[in-house]
This record gives C-alpha cells, sequence and structure tokens, in this order.
C-alpha cells in the first residue's frame, strides 16, 4: 500500500546514502567511474547505506512535525542532531554544512535566552552568503503541513521553515518552488503537468508579491524556460541551492524511474549526497518507495527506524 510519508523519507535517505562515498567527486571523475550501485567508505569512510546530514535533518523534521507543527520543536531537534548525533545514521555526526553548523548554533543561544519569538524573525537576518542547499535538502516533509493552505500561507511557513538555517528569500524561493512541484505529484499529476501548474503558480505568486526581478533571474533555467530541454553541460551540481534545485528536478525529469534518476544525479559529481537526495526525495513520491531497489533499501542504515517514522507520520496527517 502507497504510504507518502515513506515514499519521500526513504526517497530522501537511499538518495543521500548513495551519494555518500562520492562527495566531492568531480564529473570528470564520475564519468570516468560511474556509481552503479550502493556502495560503502569513499569520501566519508562510511559503511554501505549511511545517510548523512541531508536524511538527518528530514527526519528531524518529520518527528517533529509528528509532535505538532512549531519552529521551537523543528529547531530543538536540530540543536540535538548536532550536539548529540540524534537521527544519524551510525551515531555521529561526519557531514555538516558551515552555514548549518553556524545556525543550529544560532538557535541554541535564543532559545537558551528563552527568545523563542525570534524563531519567526529570522528571515529578516538574511546575506546573501545563505544560499547554500541546506535547507532544501531537508524541507520534503513539510508538504504535510502546507497541504490544503493558501500560496500565501504555504510560502510564510516554508520561509520560515528554510529560515531556521538559511534565512535568504533565494534558498526559501527554491525550497517553495520545489515543494509546489511535489504538491503537485502527491495529486497524482504525470510529471510533466505537474512542473507545468507549479511554473504557472509560481509566475503568479511573483507578480502577486513583486518578487524582484534580480531574484527571479536565479531561477530562470527552471521557471521562465524548461529545465529538462536544457543541455546536461549547463546543469551545475554543487553546494549552492540553485544549482541542487536545477540539477535534481532535471534528473527527476529526463529519467523514468528512481534507480535512474538518483544515480544521474551522483554521476554530475560535486554535492553528490544532496543532489540525489533532493532528487529521491521527488522520485520516491512519483514511482513509490517500493519501487527503490530491494538491496539498496536493505541496505540502508536504520531502515526499521525510519519505516516507524513513516507510520508516525501518516498516522498524524491522515488518521
Amino acid at each position: 500500500m502507497r504510504s507518502l510519508a515513506k515514499d519521500i523519507l526513504f526517497g530522501v535517505a537511499v538518495g543521500d546514502a548513495l551519494g555518500v562515498p562520492f562527495e566531492f567527486s568531480s564529473r570528470e571523475q564520475m564519468k570516468k567511474n560511474p556509481a552503479k550501485d550502493m556502495t560503502g567508505y569513499g569520501t566519508h569512510h562510511q559503511p554501505t547505506g549511511t545517510w548523512s546530514d541531508d536524511a538527518s535533518l528530514t527526519f528531524c523534521l518529520a518527528e517533529a512535525l509528528c509532535e505538532g507543527y512549531s519552529l521551537l520543536t523543528i529547531a530543538k531537534k536540530f540543536i540535538q542532531w548536532k550536539n548529540n548525533a540524534y537521527w544519524t545514521a551510525r551515531g555521529n555526526v561526519f557531514d555538516i554544512g558551515m552555514t548549518t553548523s553556524k545556525a543550529i548554533s544560532k538557535l541554541q543561544t535564543l532559545i537558551e535566552k528563552g527568545a523563542i519569538d525570534d524563531l519567526e524573525l529570522l528571515k529578516y537576518d538574511a546575506l546573501e552568503s545563505d544560499n547554500g542547499n541546506g535547507s532544501l535538502m531537508r524541507i520534503l516533509p513539510l508538504i504535510f503541513e502546507i497541504k490544503d493552505k493558501s500560496i500565501d500561507e504555504q510560502f510564510d511557513i516554508i520561509w520560515k521553515n528554510s529560515a531556521l538555517t538559511h534565512p535568504h528569500i533565494r534558498a526559501a524561493m527554491s525550497c517553495f518552488i520545489y515543494l509546489k512541484f511535489a504538491e503537485y505529484l502527491t495529486k497524482g499529476l504525470e510529471k510533466f503537468d505537474a512542473y507545468r501548474n507549479m511554473q504557472n503558480d509560481i509566475a503568479e505568486f511573483w507578480q502577486k508579491m513583486n518578487f524582484s526581478i534580480q531574484e527571479q533571474h536565479a531561477f530562470q533555467k527552471v521557471i521562465q524556460n524548461d529545465i529538462h530541454t536544457i543541455h546536461e553541460s549547463e546543469i551545475l551540481s554543487g553546494g549552492y541551492v540553485i544549482e541542487s534545485l536545477e540539477a535534481s528536478l532535471w534528473c527527476f525529469l529526463t529519467t523514468d524511474n528512481y534507480e535512474s534518476s538518483v544515480l544521474k544525479a551522483i554521476n554530475f559529481g560535486h554535492d553528490t549526497d544532496t543532489t540525489a537526495a533532493i532528487t529521491g526525495g521527488l522520485s520516491g513520491i512519483y514511482y513509490g518507495y517500493e519501487k527503490i531497489p530491494m538491496f539498496w533499501m536493505a541496505s540502508l542504515a536504520q531502515m526499521e527506524k525510519i519505516d516507524e517514522l513513516g507510520e508516525a507520520l501518516e498516522r498524524k496527517y491522515f488518521d
């Protein structure tokens, strides 16, 4: 039986674990020795099936949602992860981005000072440098909270969540585009119809909110153009949020199964685990977690715990 929560959680985690051994490899290196299966060690010297910060923070968000939506609860889970290796694959935090690390330390300071209301205001404290992919990689479970809400309310919730680690509007808009696309996929639309609907919604929303032309330009390949028609050589896959959004949408739209989509993401090189996690989330929704290769699922660290989290998230929102 289909489970949207498990589609998302396993989709993200398997993509992440597949990409971990290859992180920071160049595209040229990946072309010479492409990823073909779930392996271990490599970049971070982790056993096969080990997922990283992408899945950890996705699980932290999902678990927080199970307890009732609250920025404070989400922030506390993130702090537990950073300080105590909570929701890690094997009891250690081995891959944490600098922006995310600093932001979580800031969350801890705010909470310790009792400045809980300031969690709602983090989006006003943005720097251009806050545009890494660290909020996009973890945002997908938020789809349960934003579904059936107005587009204005959706964007407000998404921006506040992104701002826990990445407050810039560009990072938030990347999350919004990703979640709007995912929302249409959850409604059973064919993926190119879902993509077109998302593009139309975003273009209308930009007009309504007077989104700056400069910021709109950053999303040109995704919104004003059709990302899947762009040549592979123009798709980058580093840690910049726009690159991650473009690469994941491209990999999802130019393949026809989970396996091909995430391997394509990894074989782009560079931020392999994050690109594959973001791609894997969409592919998980579209194809279903049952279509993820059995060996990959069986290799995954904490598989039963992830399954239980998926059950809990389904109960919270659908019972």
